[in-house]
C-alpha cells in the first residue's frame, strides 16, 4: 500500500447469509471507522460501511457515486481480506513522538551495536499486535524489541530476542567491511 494511504481496517469473514461482514477496525476507537466516509481498497474500489453490531457491518460499494449494498453471503465472501484505507491527508498529523505504522516502512533497522539488519519492508497486523518484516525476519513491534523509533532520522533500533543471532551474512557487505577495519 502506498505511504500516502493509511490502512484503517480489513474486511473479514461473512456474518450470516444477507451480506453482513466482520470488519476489523484499526482506528483508536473501532466504532469510528464509518466516520472516515468512503474507504478504498488496494485496487481503487470505494466502500462505505455502517455498523450493524460491534465488529459486524453492512458494507456497500460506491459505484458511479451510488451505493451498491453487499446483499448476499457470496458477495460478502468475495470481499474477505479487503484492506480499507483513506488518503493520509484525511487524518490528523501525528503528534511529536507519534507516527502511523505506515511511516515505519522503509526505515533502516539497526541492532543495539549499530549493525544494519535491513529495512522495514512491511508492517503486519493480524489483530494480536503489529510485527515488522525486516529481511527474512518478522519481529514483534513492541517497546522491548524496538526500543527506538526515529522516523525523522529514518531508522529504528532493534533489540533482537536472545533466540535470534546476527550472523555476518545477515548484515550488508559494507557493514562487514567496517567491522573488519
Amino acid at each position: 500500500m502506498p505511504q500516502d494511504r493509511i490502512l484503517l481496517g480489513v474486511i473479514g469473514r461473512p456474518h450470516g447469509v444477507r451480506g453482513l461482514l466482520h470488519v476489523h477496525s484499526y482506528t483508536s476507537d473501532p466504532t469510528d471507522l464509518p466516520r472516515y466516509g468512503v474507504l478504498e481498497d488496494d485496487r481503487g474500489r470505494r466502500f462505505r460501511l455502517r455498523w450493524a453490531q460491534p465488529g459486524v457491518a453492512e458494507v456497500s460499494e460506491v459505484v458511479a457515486g451510488k451505493r451498491v449494498p453487499v446483499a448476499t453471503r457470496e458477495a460478502a465472501q468475495a470481499l474477505v481480506n479487503t484492506r480499507l484505507s483513506v488518503p493520509r491527508e484525511k487524518l490528523p498529523a501525528p503528534e511529536e513522538d507519534e507516527f502511523y505504522l505506515a511511516d515505519l516502512i522503509g526505515l533502516e533497522a539497526v541492532d543495539e551495536q549499530g549493525r544494519v539488519l535491513g529495512r522495514v519492508e512491511t508492517v503486519h497486523d493480524y489483530g494480536a499486535g503489529a510485527s515488522l518484516e525486516i529481511g527474512a525476519r518478522i519481529l514483534p513491534f513492541t517497546k522491548a524489541c524496538v526500543p527506538v523509533v526515529d522516523v525523522p532520522g529514518g531508522r529504528i533500533v532493534v533489540s533482537l530476542p536472545v533466540e535470534i543471532e546476527v550472523r555476518p551474512e545477515d548484515t550488508r557487505p559494507e557493514d562487514q567491511r567496517e567491522a573488519a577495519e
